[in-house]
């Protein structure tokens, strides 16, 4: 292994587009499936992972809300972040936010304070017995409508404490962000941070939509971003971070060759690009696999996988002291490799 691919792999990171549920590796999945009586539609491990075959978004979808059947209890989800955390935690990532479907579950008759006290639960002992720090971020399903996300938004309110932000994912087109300006607005009243999947199927003109209508925090993908040159000036003089997803972009074919891959060409351009796993147990890799696919396609240097780095630091939602505490954990590992 050269010496980059292993500065990668020790570096301390960030992560700040991950969605918990698609980190249900097949293992897991049977394993809680069995917990809760539940059949599969599968019979090994290995027929669950033939089906992670998919060549488009909506594929994914279709296998990845069948997989979440299996989470019932606290305990189950629990279990599911935990999992990650611990999976994460071998990766040197020290701050993670991630996004959970409540619609995916609450559709299915679980109650919110289930899902939500598993995965807070988790969490709080993701920082105190591994020392990861994290927030959560409620994402509402576009495919679904407005009044709906309006119902969930509602059920969150008791647990404002937990939740720092709002976002929205699921499949993009046909369903774009103004379609979601009154319940991002009121989000905003009750003083979540927003961010939003804009950009990835879906058209530039949906990044403009998300920046304009529902005053986005942080831009989740944003790849087509690129088409646009206004667009593009505009998220730099912004300063909008893009959570990028190399692995997720290329199993779902927007990106069909890794070397074309825009990251560095956003790198170029002075956008303020994030390395992310999005869907890991779905898309074949998390952290260090995202990093090193990137690091192998685009020949990246030293500096820019710094860069990088730096810019999951400085894009997450904390305050300035734990950012500063952060990036000096990276300087630090820096100074020390040789």
């Amino acid at each position: 292994m050269s010496n980059l691919k292993k500065f990668i792999e020790g570096m301390p990171k960030a992560e700040l587009h991950l969605h918990i549920e698609g980190s249900l590796e097949p293992e897991l999945m049977f394993s809680l499936a069995q917990r809760n009586n539940i059949t599969l539609p599968f019979s090994s491990v290995e027929e669950v992972r033939a089906a992670y075959e998919f060549s488009e978004l909506q594929d994914f979808l279709d296998i990845y809300y069948q997989g979440m059947g299996v989470l019932q209890t606290e305990q189950d989800f629990y279990d599911l972040t935990w999992a990650y955390l611990t999976k994460i935690h071998s990766q040197n990532v020290i701050h993670t936010e991630i996004f959970f479907d409540p619609q995916g579950h609450t559709d299915r008759g679980i109650p919110f304070e289930t899902v939500i006290g598993g995965i807070h639960k988790a969490l709080q002992d993701g920082q105190s017995k591994l020392g990861i720090s994290s927030h959560i971020i409620m994402c509402f399903l576009r495919h679904l409508s407005e009044e709906a996300a309006l119902e969930t938004l509602e059920q969150a309110l008791p647990h404002k404490d937990k939740i720092i932000g709002v976002g929205l994912d699921s499949s993009e087109l046909g369903h774009p962000p103004s379609k979601f300006e009154r319940v991002f607005a009121r989000a905003k009243q009750e003083g979540f941070l927003a961010v939003a999947h804009a950009g990835e199927e879906g058209p530039p003109e949906y990044v403009g939509e998300a920046l304009d209508l529902l005053k986005i925090d942080r831009l989740d993908h944003g790849n087509r971003s690129l088409e646009d040159d206004a667009l593009t000036q505009r998220l730099v003089s912004m300063q909008i971070a893009l959570t990028v997803c190399p692995l997720s972009n290329y199993k779902l074919a927007g990106v069909k060759d890794m070397r074309k891959h825009p990251l560095k060409k956003m790198l170029d351009k002075n956008l303020k690009a994030t390395i992310n796993s999005d869907d890991p147990a779905y898309f074949g890799g998390y952290m260090n696999e995202n990093y090193l696919a990137v690091f192998d396609a685009l020949d990246l240097s030293k500096d820019e996988i710094m860069t990088l780095a730096k810019n999951g630091f400085n894009a997450t939602f904390c305050n300035d002291a734990q950012k500063t505490e952060m990036l000096a954990q990276l300087e630090s590992f820096e100074s020390q490799w040789t």
